[in-house]
Parts: structure tokens; sequence; C-alpha cells
């Protein structure tokens, strides 16, 4: 696979203007904000290039063009004494615009054992949503002893909730009994309630202008070492694409089968044994997949360079977790939110997932380092070596996938494994890194198209998403010709 690494074609890019966001008026229909809130709420926005919060370990240079990220800190709420749970949160209250929240924490390895539960205000109607539960999953992420897990930056969280353009909020984060496996009885002999992790955070996302070009002319990618010279962060992304793609492409273009078969070759050269070339190429033909360039990735909020593991010998199903309530029109706003969420509020070096599917059965690119190659992703705890990771947006415990959905995960894999000569239906070993589920170097017998709870105990991607990867796993060998 070593022609699946090569990458240094330089692009001239412009960066776009970064704009000040205007606080928004509140809506008559909402009820009365304290005065100490409207105080807070009210104050001019920061310049450009400035971050509305700024804590500890953050970067303070933000361009709102490019999108930001309001990081609130919990309070304590007033004690309910019928039930012995600790509670935080925040009262209702007026905030910038958002469209996506989530709530971290500072111990990566610690648990939220309860509920969140939050409730927003509508930009444009000042109408008060009812209260919505936010899954308090936290099992995505970089495997133990990689750079990125042991960065420094990173946080526990809950998953992302997608609300939609808001400008109000409150929040509940209760812990509750019977969530944690270390309990002791209280004075009344009922269960004492697992404390709350430290460091509580509500984190309010606004996605920002849907701007391709943007690298944010007050903000550069975060190093692990200075980049390339002459090479931004936003060339480096589009030219790792390069042999699938012109430069600064929004999509990569489907393929029929016979010019995929003749792209394999190509993708491969010197990578194949004479009896490879010969054999017969059980390989999808390529989809239609937006690139980060056409969902307006901001390139300077990840770190810089490219990570890659050997090979893909497995991917991983997985659902955002972030509500059904969008619409395929809203979704590169969504993936933006996502990508900061991971980035700015979590600490990833870059979205954790490989590919997102929406509900439309549309593909998009996730973490930078081209769709062909091994890109090592931060999607699945303990399994990100060898893999893929890929997501699909909403939430699919309750609710059944589209079967554009479905579809659109068979396509994907019987192209991406087929360049890897790996059978969608087929078994694979992979070593563990570490998980809930799996002990560090363990070699684990997994299919080769698995779902998240496979490698880590959770419910992602959602029991109703879960049902369907045998279908997706018969269409896509279906697809590779087999």
């Amino acid at each position: 696979m070593r022609g699946f690494l090569a990458s240094s074609i330089g692009v001239t890019c412009a960066a776009a203007l970064a704009l000040p966001l205007t606080p928004p008026a509140l809506a008559a229909t909402a009820s009365p904000v304290p005065a100490t809130e409207a105080a807070t709420t009210a104050r001019p926005a920061p310049h450009a290039g400035t971050s509305a919060t700024t804590p500890a370990g953050r970067s303070a240079a933000e361009p709102y063009a490019a999108g930001s990220t309001q990081s609130l800190p919990l309070e304590p709420l007033t004690r309910d004494r019928a039930t012995p749970s600790a509670e935080q949160g925040l009262h209702r209250r007026a905030v910038r615009h958002f469209s996506l929240l989530g709530v971290v924490w500072d111990d990566p390895d610690a648990e939220l054992h309860g509920r969140v539960r939050v409730r927003t205000r509508a930009a444009g109607t000042g109408v008060w949503s009812g209260w919505q539960d936010v899954d308090t999953h936290a099992d995505h992420a970089a495997d133990p002893d990689t750079p990125e897990r042991a960065s420094g930056r990173v946080r526990g969280a809950t998953a992302p909730l997608w609300v939609g353009d808001s400008d109000g909020v409150e929040l509940r984060v209760r812990s509750e009994p019977g969530h944690s496996a270390k309990q002791t009885p209280d004075a009344r002999n009922l269960p004492a309630a697992p404390p709350l992790p430290s460091g509580l955070r509500l984190e309010l996302v606004d996605p920002g202008e849907d701007d391709a070009t943007s690298l944010g002319a007050e903000e550069g990618p975060r190093t692990a070492g200075a980049p390339n010279a002459g090479t931004s962060a936003l060339t480096e992304a589009a030219a790792a694409n390069a042999d699938l793609a012109p430069l600064g492409a929004t999509e990569i273009a489907a393929l029929s089968r016979a010019r995929t078969e003749q792209e394999y070759l190509a993708l491969n050269p010197g990578g194949l044994t004479e009896q490879q070339r010969q054999a017969k190429p059980y390989v999808g033909p390529r989809p239609r997949i937006v690139t980060r360039r056409g969902w307006g990735a901001n390139e300077g909020l990840r770190e810089s360079g490219l990570r890659y593991t050997k090979k893909v010998k497995a991917a991983f199903v997985h659902h955002t977790a972030s509500g059904n309530k969008y619409r395929c029109s809203q979704v590169p706003s969504l993936i933006r939110s996502i990508y900061r969420y991971h980035v700015k509020s979590m600490g990833w070096r870059d979205i954790g997932y490989n590919f997102l599917i929406d509900k439309c059965g549309k593909i998009y690119e996730g973490r930078a380092g081209g769709v062909a190659k091994p890109v090592l992703g931060a999607h699945t705890l303990g399994f990100n070596n060898n893999s893929m990771g890929i997501a699909v947006l909403g939430s699919y415990g309750a609710t059944k996938p589209s079967k554009s959905a479905v579809k659109a995960i068979a396509r994907l894999t019987a192209w991406k494994l087929g360049l890897y000569r790996m059978n969608p239906k087929g078994k694979t070993y992979l070593k563990s890194a570490g998980s809930n589920l799996h002990r560090k170097g363990k070699k684990v017998r997994l299919n080769v198209i698995s779902g998240h709870r496979d490698g880590f105990k959770t419910a992602c991607p959602g029991r109703k998403l879960y049902g369907k990867l045998g279908s997706a796993r018969s269409k896509a060998a279906r697809y590779q010709g087999r």
C-alpha cells in the first residue's frame, strides 16, 4: 500500500474574512433573563480572531467566520431532598447563537453516571423546546498510549446533540443511583448517588459559515511540531486525495466498476504481487464522497500532520447519537459542529470518524488524510489500528436507519475494504489496544463489518442500526462481485 501514502502537491488558497458575531436579541416570548445573566450575554462580542471563552489549554484564536464555541462551567443546583442525587447545571439563560451542544469534564477516563437533560430556545421563533436527553456515552476515543490520547488536552464528554439555530439554553445534570458499580447506602438505607465528574462544562457550538477555503486569519493548525515549510493544513488535506480528484474539489466523483478496477491497480503500484495483479479485484464501484472542503472544514482547527495505520482490515459502524432532527441540507453544518466539538471541546487532533453518512445516503470524508488511505482515527477505543470508523448521523436505538443510509454503508465498505482485499462478509483478527470489552494485547476475531459494540461495551451504533449490519455485509459483498 505504499502508493496510498504519497501526497506532496502545493496549492494556493485564500483565507476567509473573520466576521464578529452579533449577540442575539432576547425573544419577546422567552422568560425574563436575570439581570446578571443579561449583563453577561449582552456584552459586545469579542473582536474577530478571539475566543468568547478561553479556559486553560484552549486556543484564544477562533475566527467567528469559521465557527465558535461557548464553554460554560456548570453550577450547583438546588438539591432535591427526595432523592440522594447530586445535581449541577445552568438556569435558563440567553446565549450567543449555537446549533450543537454537549457536556465535557476534566478526566477522559471518568464516567458520568446519571442523566443529562437540556432545553433550548429557537433563535428564529423564541420558542423553548421540551426537555431532551443527551446521550452520556463516552466510548469513542484514541487508543491508549497514543500521542493523541496522551496530549493532555483530551476530556471526557457526552455525545453531541444537534438542536438547530438556538440562542437560549437550560441544563440539568443529575447523578443517579443505579448507574455506578460502586454504591454505598446512605443514612436512610438508600443507595448513594455516584459523584459527578469534576470540571463539568456545557459546550455550545456554532458551526459557522460554510466557507471551505477558510483556514482562519488569526488561527493556524495546532502543531505537534511545525508543519512543512510552504505547506498549509488546507493544502495538506486536499493533496491527500490528489490521486482521486483535482485539488480543491468539493467531491470525489463516483466511478463505474471497470474504472474502479483500473484505479485499484493504479493506487497500488508495487504493492501487489503478480498473482494479485492477475486475479480478479473484488472491489466495489467507488461511491460519490463529499470532501472536507465540500462540507466546509476549517483546517486550522485540527492538529497539523496526517497519521496512518498499516491497512484497513475492518470497518466499525457507529451512530453519532446526536438526534435525528436534522435536514439533509443542514448536514455540512452538523459535521462542522461535530468536528469542532471533537477538536476544541474533547481535545482530539481531528474529527474522530473516517467517514460520515447522512440519512439521505450521502457519504462524507471525515478525518483528514485521504479517503483511499489507511487513516488512523479515534472512533473505536482499543481498535483504531488497521480499521476505519463510519458514523451514521443520528440516533438509532429506537429509530430505524433509512434504506439510503444502509445502502451507503454497503457501497462505501465494498469500495474501501475492496482496496485492501477484504471480504465484507468475512471475519478478521484485530489486536486490542485495551477496551472495557477486550484486554490489551488480545487478538479478537471480528466481522470485517462490525458494530462499535463489538469492540467496546456500548449501545452504539444503536439497536436498530446494529440489526441492519447483516444486510449491509451482504449488499457490500454483491457490490464487490462476490
